[in-house]
């Protein structure tokens, strides 16, 4: 029984899942001048040098750089420390630059990505040197603090987030604002400086230390907000660009919130509810979508009425939300769903290495540390509305609308009301004056959802989309050969389409094919 296929990604869910974008030009109050739109770069961090070493997974080089806690006062505050890695290219006679990656959330790390990403394509890691790194404020590099595990935990687990009473919603206000008290006080004053902004000067620093003009970039998920960030403020330092899974980046992150909770609805609804349903034979969950839809139902009621104790993770209906809204990021997880409703609704005739399994993955739906940096970019990025009023009467509205993802929206957009307010510059992404950038997404791709991908594909000059059926978030490095030949064109030998265009999403997975 293969319950979790893939490292499950319970983190860059609720994360992903808030997944957006925004920009407009400005420097923050006081900030110091600006040489061509973005701060000078003193010598002492342009002039360092990367001492590469072999990581300790091996397949790559790794390195650490120094960078200015903020960019635009590069003489005050300590310096922070951002860890760096390496692909270097398997054919030097035909490499043609160097591929810059980032990774998801925000708060995932980045610094393995380019072992994946060479492992997957072989043209890729032919044509460049692929590399990578871990964001400001995440794993490796100097890391953001706010609240411990306990206190996050029960920021997403507490009661049942689809409980509108006043003792309910007022409790998860408080849950919320506790948080952030957490990371004023906790931070070391750190906080105002975790921005895409301040990302992606660091970026710029690591292209200048790798001894590049320019460079390429693939990025998907939140790593789309990085690219066209990166893209906007440094639009002559860029070279081939590809965005999958994008953000709504002509936005904003509280635009993109009070979108999502449909998507993950649809997602569920319209994709993974009518194949649980077909393979009822299987996973006996119901043979019509709404059957199987009253038995997820039936299961999150009696979690609430008595959560389960499963090999000492207390499973609450808001785990089991985090979990489902998690899967089905990938219809290949759709087996993991389906397994995992079975397990916790007959927990005793489960094989015990499934529970273990099930129990250990639920048991923090967001870790401290991603959460951490998550919110500090997000709440900062760009502005969101701090009336406590109107989130209560708009995330009362999506929880019953869009219950998978709408009962959690007054968890977040609660964080983020009480945030200080930030003075991180806004930078408007328009595509002007760039080269044409490649974009990917799926149709029913819960966390990244379509319409914020057209909205930014119609206001990013030059842009092409690729369309791709099913929901998948993530299209490439997925084994779709219609997305890897238009991406590895665009990389490798420079083919862009000519318009938009579209590929079929890849099929779903069939359990009886599955246990031949």
């Amino acid at each position: 029984m293969h319950l979790f296929r893939k490292p499950a990604r319970w983190a860059t869910a609720a994360a992903c899942g808030l997944l957006a974008l925004a920009a407009l030009p400005a420097s923050p109050a006081g900030a110091a001048p600006v040489k061509g739109g973005s701060p000078a770069v003193p010598a002492r961090y342009a002039q360092q040098r990367l001492d590469w070493q072999p990581c300790q997974s091996g397949a790559l080089e790794c390195a650490s750089m120094t960078v200015p806690r903020d960019w635009y006062h590069p003489g005050t505050g300590a310096d922070l420390t951002v860890a760096v890695s390496r692909h270097r290219s398997s054919d030097p006679a035909a490499r043609r630059g160097v591929l810059m990656m980032a990774a998801g959330g925000p708060g995932a790390s980045g610094l393995g990505r380019p072992a994946g990403l060479a492992a997957y394509s072989p043209k890729l890691a032919a044509a460049y040197d692929i590399v990578g790194f871990d964001q400001r404020g995440v794993g490796a590099s100097t890391q953001v603090v706010c609240s411990d595990q306990d206190t996050v935990d029960a920021l997403f687990t507490s009661g049942d987030l689809r409980d509108r009473s006043p003792e309910a919603v007022a409790a998860t206000v408080d849950r919320a604002r506790s948080f952030v008290r957490d990371c004023e006080s906790r931070s070391g004053g750190l906080l105002p400086y975790i921005t895409t902004d301040q990302a992606v000067h660091d970026m710029d620093l690591f292209r200048t230390l790798l001894g590049e003009s320019r460079v390429s970039y693939y990025g998907p998920s939140y790593a789309t907000f990085l690219g066209a960030y990166y893209a906007t403020e440094f639009p002559r330092r860029v070279d081939r660009v590809v965005l999958d899974s994008n953000i709504g980046f002509t936005g904003s992150w509280q635009d993109f919130l009070t979108g999502q909770p449909m998507s993950f609805q649809r997602r569920f609804e319209q994709d993974f509810l009518p194949w649980l349903a077909a393979n009822d034979a299987t996973y006996h969950q119901g043979r019509t979508a709404e059957e199987a839809k009253a038995s997820y139902e039936r299961l999150r009621a009696a979690l609430g009425a008595h959560p389960l104790d499963l090999e000492g993770t207390l499973v609450t209906p808001n785990h089991l939300d985090a979990a489902a809204t998690s899967i089905i990021y990938s219809g290949d997880r759709f087996p993991d769903l389906a397994v995992l409703l079975g397990v916790l609704e007959h927990p005793d005739a489960a094989p015990p290495a499934a529970r273990t399994a099930l129990a250990e993955k639920l048991r923090h739906p967001l870790g401290a540390q991603f959460a951490a940096d998550f919110f500090s970019v997000i709440c900062q990025d760009t502005p969101w509305n701090h009336d406590g009023a109107y989130w209560v009467r708009r995330s009362e509205a999506d929880s019953r609308a869009y219950p998978m993802a709408g009962a959690r929206e007054l968890t977040f957009a609660s964080v983020c009301a009480s945030w200080p307010r930030s003075q991180a510059p806004r930078v408007q992404v328009t595509g002007r004056g760039l080269p044409p950038v490649l974009m990917l997404n799926s149709k029913h791709d819960p966390a990244t959802y379509y319409e914020g991908a057209l909205r930014a594909h119609r206001g990013t000059a030059g842009s092409r989309l690729i369309t791709v059926g099913g929901g998948d978030h993530g299209v490439y490095q997925s084994h779709n050969a219609c997305v890897d030949a238009y991406v590895e064109g665009f990389l490798v030998d420079g083919r862009m389409p000519a318009g938009d265009a579209s590929c079929e999403g890849r099929p779903l997975p069939d359990p009886a094919a599955a246990g031949r």
